[in-house]
Protein backbone atom coordinates (compact mmCIF):
# COMPACT_ATOMS: atom_id res chain seq x y z
CA UNK A 1 0.00 0.00 0.00
CA UNK A 2 1.17 3.11 -0.82
CA UNK A 3 2.12 5.90 1.73
CA UNK A 4 3.25 9.08 2.00
CA UNK A 5 6.93 9.73 2.58
CA UNK A 6 6.52 13.80 4.78
CA UNK A 7 9.57 14.86 3.51
CA UNK A 8 11.67 12.55 6.22
CA UNK A 9 13.66 9.48 6.17
CA UNK A 10 12.49 6.02 6.63
CA UNK A 11 13.11 5.54 9.89
CA UNK A 12 12.60 8.82 10.96
CA UNK A 13 8.71 9.04 9.44
CA UNK A 14 8.36 5.51 11.14
CA UNK A 15 9.29 6.95 14.82
CA UNK A 16 7.52 9.94 14.18
CA UNK A 17 4.19 8.23 13.16
CA UNK A 18 4.78 5.78 15.99
CA UNK A 19 4.61 8.46 18.58
CA UNK A 20 1.84 10.76 17.14
CA UNK A 21 -0.53 6.65 16.97
CA UNK A 22 0.26 6.45 20.72
CA UNK A 23 -0.06 9.88 21.63
CA UNK A 24 -3.72 9.77 19.54
CA UNK A 25 -4.51 6.16 21.72
CA UNK A 26 -2.89 7.33 24.89
CA UNK A 27 -4.69 10.51 24.75
CA UNK A 28 -7.91 10.60 22.16
CA UNK A 29 -6.91 13.23 20.19
CA UNK A 30 -3.80 15.06 18.66
CA UNK A 31 -3.43 18.09 16.38
CA UNK A 32 -1.06 17.86 13.70
CA UNK A 33 -0.53 18.91 9.97
CA UNK A 34 -2.31 17.28 7.54
CA UNK A 35 -0.79 14.88 5.28
CA UNK A 36 0.43 13.43 9.28
CA UNK A 37 -3.09 13.26 10.38
CA UNK A 38 -4.14 11.01 7.12
CA UNK A 39 -1.01 8.60 7.77
CA UNK A 40 -1.72 8.33 11.64
CA UNK A 41 -5.49 7.90 10.55
CA UNK A 42 -4.94 4.79 8.58
CA UNK A 43 -2.75 3.36 11.41
CA UNK A 44 -4.74 3.53 14.42
CA UNK A 45 -7.72 2.67 12.44
CA UNK A 46 -5.77 -0.72 11.78
CA UNK A 47 -4.55 -1.43 15.16
CA UNK A 48 -8.43 -0.50 16.48
CA UNK A 49 -9.63 -2.97 13.84
CA UNK A 50 -7.05 -5.67 14.80
CA UNK A 51 -8.10 -5.30 18.41
CA UNK A 52 -11.87 -5.36 17.74
CA UNK A 53 -11.37 -8.57 15.59
CA UNK A 54 -9.59 -10.61 18.56
CA UNK A 55 -11.59 -8.76 22.29
CA UNK A 56 -13.77 -12.29 22.08
CA UNK A 57 -10.71 -14.54 21.85
CA UNK A 58 -10.27 -15.01 25.56
CA UNK A 59 -9.44 -18.58 27.52
CA UNK A 60 -10.91 -18.95 30.97
CA UNK A 61 -9.14 -21.58 33.38
CA UNK A 62 -10.41 -22.85 36.75
CA UNK A 63 -7.93 -23.79 39.17
CA UNK A 64 -8.71 -25.36 42.36
CA UNK A 65 -6.41 -24.69 45.29
CA UNK A 66 -6.57 -24.55 48.88
CA UNK A 67 -6.71 -20.74 50.85
CA UNK A 68 -4.51 -19.78 54.05
CA UNK A 69 -7.07 -21.29 56.20
CA UNK A 70 -7.38 -24.74 54.52
CA UNK A 71 -10.81 -23.98 52.79
CA UNK A 72 -10.80 -25.44 49.16
CA UNK A 73 -11.20 -22.18 46.43
CA UNK A 74 -11.56 -22.07 43.14
CA UNK A 75 -9.54 -19.27 41.40
CA UNK A 76 -10.65 -18.18 37.93
CA UNK A 77 -8.28 -16.90 35.36
CA UNK A 78 -8.84 -15.74 32.15
CA UNK A 79 -5.68 -16.05 29.67
CA UNK A 80 -5.41 -14.33 25.76
CA UNK A 81 -6.67 -17.06 23.39
CA UNK A 82 -3.88 -17.77 19.86
CA UNK A 83 -5.40 -14.86 18.01
CA UNK A 84 -5.63 -12.50 20.43
CA UNK A 85 -2.08 -13.02 21.75
CA UNK A 86 -0.82 -12.30 18.06
CA UNK A 87 -3.10 -8.89 17.87
CA UNK A 88 -1.25 -7.50 20.90
CA UNK A 89 1.97 -8.58 19.99
CA UNK A 90 1.69 -6.80 16.44
CA UNK A 91 0.18 -3.67 18.85
CA UNK A 92 3.03 -3.76 20.83
CA UNK A 93 5.58 -3.80 17.83
CA UNK A 94 3.28 -0.56 16.43
CA UNK A 95 2.99 1.76 19.49
CA UNK A 96 5.41 3.18 22.43
CA UNK A 97 4.79 2.16 26.05
CA UNK A 98 4.28 5.20 27.70
CA UNK A 99 4.11 5.31 31.25
CA UNK A 100 0.88 5.05 33.69
CA UNK A 101 0.74 8.65 35.53
CA UNK A 102 -0.27 8.82 39.15
CA UNK A 103 -3.22 11.39 39.66
CA UNK A 104 -2.78 14.39 41.64
CA UNK A 105 -4.81 13.00 44.76
CA UNK A 106 -3.55 9.40 44.66
CA UNK A 107 -0.31 8.24 46.98
CA UNK A 108 2.29 6.52 46.26
CA UNK A 109 0.86 2.89 47.62
CA UNK A 110 -2.52 3.38 46.17
CA UNK A 111 -0.35 3.97 42.77
CA UNK A 112 2.06 0.91 42.99
CA UNK A 113 -1.56 -1.08 44.19
CA UNK A 114 -3.56 0.21 41.15
CA UNK A 115 -0.65 -0.56 38.50
CA UNK A 116 1.06 -3.69 39.82
CA UNK A 117 -0.72 -5.87 37.14
CA UNK A 118 -0.93 -3.67 34.68
CA UNK A 119 2.50 -3.77 32.31
CA UNK A 120 1.49 -2.31 29.09
CA UNK A 121 -0.72 0.21 30.17
CA UNK A 122 -1.66 1.52 26.18
CA UNK A 123 -2.12 -1.88 24.71
CA UNK A 124 -4.29 -2.81 28.12
CA UNK A 125 -6.57 0.37 27.16
CA UNK A 126 -6.93 -0.33 23.72
CA UNK A 127 -8.34 -3.92 24.41
CA UNK A 128 -10.33 -2.74 27.45
CA UNK A 129 -11.64 0.20 26.35
CA UNK A 130 -11.30 0.83 22.91
CA UNK A 131 -11.98 -2.98 21.33
CA UNK A 132 -15.20 -3.54 23.67
CA UNK A 133 -16.43 0.76 22.76
CA UNK A 134 -15.92 -0.16 18.59
CA UNK A 135 -17.24 -4.36 18.65
CA UNK A 136 -20.27 -2.78 20.24
CA UNK A 137 -20.65 -0.03 17.99
CA UNK A 138 -19.90 -2.62 15.05
CA UNK A 139 -22.44 -4.35 16.04
CA UNK A 140 -25.21 -1.71 16.67
CA UNK A 141 -24.44 -0.67 13.29
CA UNK A 142 -22.84 -3.32 11.37
CA UNK A 143 -20.07 -1.41 9.52
CA UNK A 144 -16.80 -1.64 10.44
CA UNK A 145 -13.77 0.98 10.63
CA UNK A 146 -14.50 4.66 10.86
CA UNK A 147 -12.46 4.69 14.26
CA UNK A 148 -10.54 8.31 13.78
CA UNK A 149 -12.02 11.47 12.61
CA UNK A 150 -9.99 13.94 10.95
CA UNK A 151 -11.24 17.36 11.03
CA UNK A 152 -8.84 20.41 8.97
CA UNK A 153 -8.60 23.41 11.46
CA UNK A 154 -7.22 25.85 8.86
CA UNK A 155 -3.41 27.00 8.36
CA UNK A 156 -0.13 26.81 10.99
CA UNK A 157 0.94 30.32 12.14
CA UNK A 158 4.46 30.33 10.83
CA UNK A 159 4.99 28.33 7.82
CA UNK A 160 1.38 28.10 6.47
CA UNK A 161 0.86 24.06 6.55
CA UNK A 162 -2.31 22.77 6.92
CA UNK A 163 -2.78 21.45 10.37
CA UNK A 164 -5.40 19.03 11.25
CA UNK A 165 -7.37 17.25 14.25
CA UNK A 166 -7.28 13.32 14.72
CA UNK A 167 -9.96 12.39 17.12
CA UNK A 168 -11.38 8.99 18.07
CA UNK A 169 -15.07 9.21 16.88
Amino acid sequence: MEQRKLSLPTDQRNALLRSQVTALLWNGKITTTYARAKEVQRIADGLIQLAVDTVLDVKKTVKKGVDKKGKPIEIETILDGEKRLAARRKIMAVVYDPPEVRKPDETAPAFRERTKDIRHPLVEKIFNVYAIKYSQRNHDTNQQGGYTRVLKLGPRRGDGAEEALVELV
